[in-house]
């Protein structure tokens, strides 16, 4: 088995080849996404042509998805053009092989059953806080994709219902608050300099620095505890490169479990173990499925 891997990001496309144990071949190329989805597309043929020969493409991408068409049901406007996308239709036409397409988020959290952090688990919940605030449910083993496929979407938890505004996106919303880009706003106001996480994280010993971060995790906890009572999960799964900080994670568990009813707080909170490579590995096992015709073992 030799499967093509993809992961369409924003910023950035990364790609690998899956054997159905380990990554290889791994590289990263810019998306390109200004330039329209249909450029976005023309450079996924161009990756895929460079891997060599490959029996099938798993596909982990930006945007809800219709996975029962491989298509992108809804993109918001970062990628114009790429709602409506048919992704798995123009690359099998071109290749001749199945392909499988998924969410990103829902791709990781696969990734991270099969071959990561909640290996033996088949019910839990994923989360991945970057950009913006990404979420996946899993449920008896499989993505539940809700009814028109933006089941998980979690950024969209009203938390601060005072500062709605009508007709702007996720105004109010959990997103706008415990996204990473949240804390760099924050940070920003107090130095211009602190523009990432990694700046922002080394100037903890400021104590107005780590303020903004104290108020930033109350934000994620407003949100997961949220989500606690409402799915009662046995574990949680937290994703994005801001959760290597120790700091975060352990705050987040300190302040969760005291704002729990006492018989949801046996949930555990970890984060996820593959990084970047999450969605590459889900996205693969998903293709590998379609292959085989089989339930992977």
């Amino acid at each position: 088995m030799r499967i093509a891997a993809l992961d369409i990001g924003g910023t950035a496309i990364k790609s690998g080849i899956w054997d159905g144990e380990e990554l290889t071949v791994l590289q990263e190329r810019e998306t390109g996404a200004s330039r329209g989805a249909e450029r976005v597309m023309e450079r996924v043929v161009e990756i895929l042509r460079g891997c060599g020969p490959f029996d099938a493409v798993g596909v982990s991408t930006a945007g809800q998805v219709d996975t029962a068409r491989g298509s992108i049901h809804y993109a918001n406007g970062n990628m114009p053009g790429y709602t409506g996308m048919k992704v798995r239709e123009i690359l099998e036409r071109e290749f001749g092989v199945p392909v499988a397409v998924e969410n990103d988020v829902n791709a990781a959290a696969l990734g991270e059953m099969y071959r990561g952090a909640a290996r033996g688990l088949d019910s839990f919940l994923c989360l991945t806080y970057g950009t913006g605030v990404g979420g996946a449910i899993v449920m008896d083993g499989k993505i539940w994709a809700g009814s028109n496929w933006a089941g998980g979407s979690f950024g969209g938890i009203m938390v601060h219902p005072e500062q709605w505004i009508a007709g702007e996106e996720w105004s109010g919303c959990y997103e706008k608050y415990a996204s990473v880009t949240a804390l760099v706003g924050k940070a920003r106001q107090i130095d211009p300099a602190l523009d990432d996480g990694r700046r922002i994280f080394a100037a903890m010993e400021r104590q107005e620095v780590r303020e903004a971060v104290d108020q930033w995790i109350d934000e994620i906890v407003y949100g997961l505890v949220t989500l606690i009572h409402i799915f009662n999960p046995g574990h949680i799964l937290l994703g994005g490169g801001i959760l290597a900080q120790p700091y975060v994670l352990e705050e987040i568990r300190r302040r969760v479990m005291p704002r729990l009813m006492p018989e949801t707080r046996t949930v555990e909170i970890q984060r996820t173990a593959l990084g970047n490579r999450a969605g590459l590995v889900g996205a693969s096992v998903l293709a590998g499925q379609l292959l085989e015709g089989q339930a992977w073992k």
